[in-house]
């Protein structure tokens, strides 16, 4: 085994799970969603998920903002979406309204689902913490979906492309 650059060992992590985190844009009044590339499960009793946000995106205020994310795993076929949500701000765009994701109304916190994802999960927000340039936020899961027929899961791979794999 060789030592390496962080960057270098890193890359080597891939495939990883895309995820998208809605939340509520009171600024304007309509759901933001960000594509994010670390969540995690942090608890099966209680169940809570977390997600890192970065300190510049705007999805950090709205989340704050709203103490509530809903936590989608998109679909293969929603790459496109996807890649959208995390290269626009919802500061300046109306993500939902500017490509093909859409809102389903969540039935325990205001964010909506996005439907079509492989799973949603709604959260509301127990804690976060600093954590060099992103906030942790763990989400006390609050309601859970998934859909009839799973869809393949969208993953970033190696090449920094996204793609599919099938999951049940």
């Amino acid at each position: 085994m060789q030592q390496v650059d962080y960057s270098k060992a890193l890359s080597r992590k891939f495939p990883e799970p895309v995820a998208l985190a809605v939340s509520i844009d009171r600024a304007h009044g309509r759901p933001n969603v960000i594509t994010l590339g670390w969540s995690m499960c942090t608890s099966n009793q209680p169940p809570m998920l977390a997600i890192s946000v970065g300190h510049t995106r705007y999805s950090l205020e709205t989340i704050e903002e709203c103490g509530e994310f809903v936590l989608a795993f998109p679909n293969e076929e929603q790459a496109q979406e996807s890649l959208f949500c995390g290269t626009v701000s919802g500061r300046d765009h109306d993500k939902f309204a500017e490509c093909d994701l859409e809102p389903v109304q969540a039935s325990e916190v205001e964010p909506p689902l996005v439907r079509g994802a492989c799973a949603n999960f709604e959260c509301r927000v127990v804690n976060s913490c600093e954590s060099g340039d992103h906030r942790i936020f763990v989400g006390e899961v609050v309601a859970s979906h998934v859909e009839a027929e799973p869809p393949g899961r969208l993953y970033t791979l190696p090449d920094g492309s996204l793609g599919g794999v099938k999951v049940r």
